[in-house]
């Protein structure tokens, strides 16, 4: 949610800063500041809006601390912004996360005077009170650790020292020459250092530019590895795009090779990280698949999968909901948990409550290094690289080309695929047909007749139901417009009530064995005058309003293919809509509390 930044080193810190929070941009905020230490005493810079708006340049030394606020305690405002500082301003901090019980704390604090209403602000005058006590600035900054409920990422400053923790929400170092670095993820300093520590729950540590300690909060030392990444840091710049966003969308051939190469050979799927043994996989009765948002949708489609190639149970759960229900599982069920960042903070919780459980779990994540690839007993990457756009694309289709290899994997232990040199010959022509519709296809045309109005239904059956579900997220995400999906047989249980003149109806309907059912409910819709766009295979056009061809392509990867129509056509509706389509309002990259 929040994006943090800090240094301490020889260089300009304003400038450095600067440069990791906009950065992190793509994770959502609705204000930023930084604050540095100089001469003596510490400078701060805040306000509500957006980096580019604001010039820290005035900002002096060579420590400090940013900071990019998503609300969740306190309006959108000044005085809510970070950093915060004590009530002497002898010591700023940022936070990310949510202190549930700050409204207890802040009560024990009298005398101190807030400025604020976040639950941030209750840490500094927390330390504050310690320090004021007689401890020293860390032992306050650990007393003060220890009284803290729910989750948290912390930079402190005070003088030319940085103060970290980490509990239920990721900070990441980065290891320099005579310098130090600190963000919310490791992408925005890679170009600074590629020598990265991620801090581990319970974690804090004190930073010098020449040196670093990290402890428990027992203040017993900790070892953790320097990880040495090679991220392609290239890929946050827009190119020749005009927004994240529409780039994303056409990196998709080469990122959906991305998650297949080196993965088949001999014309079988070979995972390298999955830490789980054939024989166990083999005796597994149920697959659990778990997400958020996008990754939900993906885990749909993996459903189908699982349960048409591999032959296994299959059951799709929120995060959210699965965290809280107690659920029924064991050491036959295999969960799969689906996340782009690998910091979801639900999914998080989901992870712990299946391996309570004794469930094996599996994470498929693009975030290299996060706390879901390091929590679970196997994990694949999807390799995307960094997706910079706030509304997920990319990533969605690298999710179902992963799944799509494992459901064929699983199936093969299990004897329930025949063919399996087919099916990954076919997975393996899908860059080259995505690669052809994005050089010739009508959807910008189509968008700017649709653009302004004010509600819309996504239909699709089978496979394309969850991409139905997608493309109406997509459209509410990054445009505003009340769009909701259907499986298309449902519309007469409720949606066939809103749809008239002014409704366009999308349609997902390649040709298929379900075609005839779905052209049935394209009727219907069309008896009350709604507008319909359909998604399409080639040579099946005629009576639609609108018609969007998308190639030909088996069942199994037939949503590799139509949900980038649905992409393009919630961007292209958005850009006309004059909306920010790469930080829509209200959202955030990566969601790190509950």
């Amino acid at each position: 949610m929040c994006g943090i930044g800090a240094y301490i080193g020889d260089k300009d810190a304003s400038s450095i800063l600067t440069s990791i929070i906009r950065d992190l941009e793509y994770r959502g905020y609705d204000s930023c500041g930084i604050a540095t230490y100089s001469d003596g005493k510490i400078n701060c810079k805040k306000d509500i809006g957006k980096v580019s708006d604001i010039d820290f340049s005035s900002l002096k030394g060579n420590v400090g601390i940013a900071h990019t606020r998503w609300a969740t305690h306190g309006i959108v405002n000044f005085e809510n912004s970070h950093p915060h500082s004590d009530c002497d301003k002898k010591m700023y901090l940022v936070h990310n996360g949510i202190i549930e019980n700050a409204d207890e704390l802040r009560n024990i604090l009298a005398g101190h005077e807030f400025t604020s209403k976040t639950d941030s602000e209750v840490i500094i005058h927390l330390i504050e009170d310690f320090v004021n006590a007689g401890d020293t600035v860390e032992d306050a900054f650990v007393k003060c650790l220890k009284l803290l409920e729910g989750a948290y990422a912390i930079v402190l400053i005070h003088e030319e020292k940085l103060y970290v923790a980490r509990k239920g929400s990721p900070l990441v170092l980065g290891v320099g020459n005579n310098e130090m670095f600190v963000a919310s993820d490791s992408v925005p300093i890679q170009k600074y250092t590629r020598n990265i520590i991620f801090l581990e729950e319970g974690d804090y540590g004190v930073l010098w530019k020449d040196n670093y300690k990290i402890n428990n909060l027992d203040s017993v030392d900790v070892d953790r590895e320097i990880k040495i990444l090679n991220n392609n840091i290239d890929e946050i710049s827009k190119g020749s795009f005009e927004h994240f966003m529409l780039k994303e969308i056409y990196e998709q051939p080469k990122t959906i090779e991305r998650a297949f190469l080196g993965r088949i050979s001999d014309d079988k799927v070979k995972f390298g990280g999955l830490n789980i043994s054939e024989d166990v996989l083999k005796k597994i009765k149920r697959i659990i698949l778990i997400g958020c948002g996008t990754s939900w949708h993906a885990g749909i489609v993996g459903g189908y999968l699982f349960e048409d190639i591999s032959k296994i149970q299959t059951k799709v759960e929120y995060a959210s909901e699965f965290r809280y229900k107690n659920p029924v599982i064991d050491e036959n069920d295999l969960v799969i948990v689906l996340s782009q960042s690998g910091e979801t903070a639900d999914s998080i919780a989901a992870i712990k409550e299946a391996k309570s459980k004794g469930a094996k779990v599996i994470g498929i994540v693009n975030g290299v290094g996060s706390t879901i690839s390091r929590m679970v007993d196997g994990g694949i990457y999807l390799h995307a690289g960094s997706e910079i756009g706030v509304a997920s694309t990319k990533t969605f289709s690298s999710h179902l080309v992963v799944l799509y290899l494992l459901s064929v994997y699983l199936g093969s232990l299990k004897g329930t695929v025949r063919d399996p040199a087919k099916m990954l010959n076919e997975l393996q022509e899908i860059p080259a047909l995505i690669s052809g519709f994005l050089e010739n296809n009508n959807i910008e045309g189509v968008s700017s007749k649709y653009f302004d109005c004010d509600n819309a239904l996504y239909l699709g059956r089978d496979y394309n139901f969850p991409i139905a579900l997608e493309g109406a997220l997509k459209l509410k995400e990054i445009s505003y417009i009340h769009a909701e999906g259907y499986p298309a047989a449902e519309m007469k249980h409720g949606p066939i009530a809103l749809i008239d003149k002014n409704m366009p109806v999308i349609v997902i309907a390649p040709e298929g064995r379900l075609y005839p059912k779905i052209m049935s409910n394209i009727s219907e819709v069309k008896s009350r005058k709604g507008k319909v766009i359909v998604i399409t295979t080639n040579g099946l056009e005629d009576g639609f309003d609108e018609v969007i061809k998308i190639p030909k392509v088996s069942e199994y990867l037939m949503p590799l293919i139509s949900v980038v129509p649905v992409q393009l056509l919630s961007y292209y509706i958005a850009k006309k809509r004059g909306c920010d389509v790469d930080r829509p309002r209200n959202l955030a990259k990566s969601v790190t509390v509950e």
